[in-house]
């Protein structure tokens, strides 16, 4: 398998990274620690979750997970969603990143992070003081390596800068939304990361299942979507599922069928050999969806399959809405 450098780091992870955002919600605990085990064996080595997930159930079965296996694996997740109801139980200030980060150390029964990201940014606090915090905990070794999430190319280039002028860690990578349908990314952030050598892990590279002909044009969301699982997200599902999107995706679907793959492992593949991507994010609830996907690990996009991918949806084009969670995003498409 290529292993790929992670950012400027001496760390390599596999082109594939292991999200865990199902876990402790569509998937048990018992499957999940089946579906860890089965990436692992499988030669992924990069696991991410996120305190958040489930309010953290999602941590503490990666951690059940990784029991005797810990070191073999570079271990990812994120600090800054509301984890509790007090004032402070959110965001980026050292007061909440210290004690999430301690938090999340027991929840995944390790004294250390591989890879600890800011989930999102909170532009009312200072990015020095985010970035004080998380130096802090790099040297009294409970972090190795940090990183960011959802982040516009401006803030990464702010924390980067700063990091240079403070003598804080530095961000080794950002986890943008990233798939055929929203390319937007490419236009600012990619050629940010190709310059300063930032590793990028993008989440939704299937586009949430649109590009794995998960839906129909004209037909009821499948029951098991998680469009229709997830009514708490109902209205960024509306704005990621629409018809135009379907649209794109049965295109898509067939593109895939015509070279012989199957529409997930297209879109994947799409999305790993894209410039300055370092892994993918897929996030299976099921061993068959990660089984379909696995052998992605060993793939190449020939030229045609990305030629006709950009004559779906052109570079640093944009379809359907996936940085709509994100805030700083002013150009929503309708």
């Amino acid at each position: 398998m290529d292993y790929r450098l992670l950012g400027r780091t001496g760390v390599r992870v596999s082109p594939l990274a292991l999200g865990t955002l199902n876990l402790g919600g569509g998937t048990s605990e018992a499957e999940g620690i089946r579906l860890v085990h089965a990436a692992l064996d499988a030669g992924i080595n990069l696991v991410d979750t996120a305190d958040v997930y489930h309010a953290g159930a999602s941590e503490q079965i990666v951690g059940k997970a990784l029991a005797g296996r810990r070191d073999r694996v570079v271990l990812a997740t994120k600090v800054h969603g509301r984890m509790g109801d007090g004032p402070n139980d959110q965001g980026n200030s050292r007061l909440h990143i210290i004690r999430a980060c301690d938090a999340s150390l027991r929840r995944l029964g390790t004294d250390y992070i591989d890879l600890y990201q800011v989930h999102r940014p909170s532009p009312d606090v200072p990015v020095e003081e985010t970035l004080g915090a998380l130096t802090d905990l790099v040297r009294a070794g409970k972090v190795r390596y940090i990183g960011c999430s959802t982040h516009p190319a401006w803030m990464v280039m702010e924390a980067l800068a700063a990091s240079e002028r403070c003598g804080f860690a530095r961000y080794v990578s950002e986890q943008p939304p990233y798939n055929l349908l929203d390319r937007r990314v490419e236009n600012e952030l990619v050629p940010l990361a190709e310059r300063y050598h930032l590793a990028l892990l993008p989440w939704a590279p299937l586009a949430q299942g649109v590009l794995a002909g998960r839906y129909r044009a004209g037909q009821p969301l499948p029951a098991d979507s998680r469009a229709v699982r997830d009514p708490g997200r109902a209205r960024i599902y509306a704005e990621r599922v629409t018809g135009r999107g379907i649209e794109i995706g049965e295109r898509f679907a067939a593109l895939a069928r015509e070279h012989g793959r199957t529409p997930g492992q297209l879109a994947l593949l799409w999305c790993k050999d894209q410039p300055a991507v370092t892994a993918p994010i897929l996030g299976p609830r099921t061993l068959e969806q990660l089984a379909e996907l696995l052998p992605v690990l060993e793939m190449s996009l020939s030229p045609a399959e990305r030629q006709a991918c950009d004559a779906l949806v052109p570079s640093g084009g944009v379809v359907v809405n996936f940085h709509n969670t994100a805030p700083w995003m002013k150009t929503p498409i309708a």
